[in-house]
């Protein structure tokens, strides 16, 4: 049996996989508390899980890349079907967004933003673990400007939970 991460360099593990992973985090559990703390049906968890599994999914399939690489290079016959596993994540998402979006009994949809929030995650963690750590990144810091620019002019702190703002609105009443 051959496990195909096992020969890693140090820094290949750190810039491969941890870092790509912990800023997928990072930006899955900033958007995910802040859907948590407005109140909505996908929160900190399932953002975070979507993703650090995107990032996960991503990852493994450069992995596979570079090994059919070697492989090549070395005149063994390759198989590129292993390439469309991240087509199969973008696909997936579409469900797990679609789930979270309802018309409510006054035919007014509720739930697209978080649904986009769900996608963002979602292709954040494929882009970091596909291995572009800048755009990423950048891509993250953009988003979480944008959610909290956005936040503070509706005011509120998209930081504070939902039911102490609730709370401490009823007390001020």
């Amino acid at each position: 049996m051959y496990f195909y991460d096992l020969d890693l360099s140090l820094l290949d593990i750190l810039f491969k996989v941890i870092v790509p992973l912990v800023i997928a985090f990072i930006v899955g559990a900033f958007v995910g508390l802040e859907r948590q703390n407005v109140g909505k049906a996908a929160g900190l968890s399932s953002h975070i899980l979507v993703a650090m599994a995107s990032a996960g999914i991503a990852i493994m399939q450069r992995l596979m890349f570079e090994h059919q690489i070697f492989l090549a290079s070395t005149g063994v016959n390759i198989d590129p079907e292993g390439q469309r596993v991240i087509a199969q994540v973008v696909t997936g998402i579409g469900f797990i967004g679609a789930g979270v979006i309802l018309k409510d009994q006054q035919q007014v949809i509720k739930g697209i933003t978080t649904a986009a929030t769900i996608w963002f995650t979602a292709m954040t963690g494929l882009i970091l673990g596909s291995g572009y750590l800048v755009i990423g990144s950048i891509l993250g810091i953009f988003i979480i400007i944008f959610i909290l620019a956005r936040d503070f002019k509706r005011g509120f702190n998209p930081l504070v939970p939902y039911e102490k703002r609730k709370r401490s609105k009823s007390i001020e009443e």
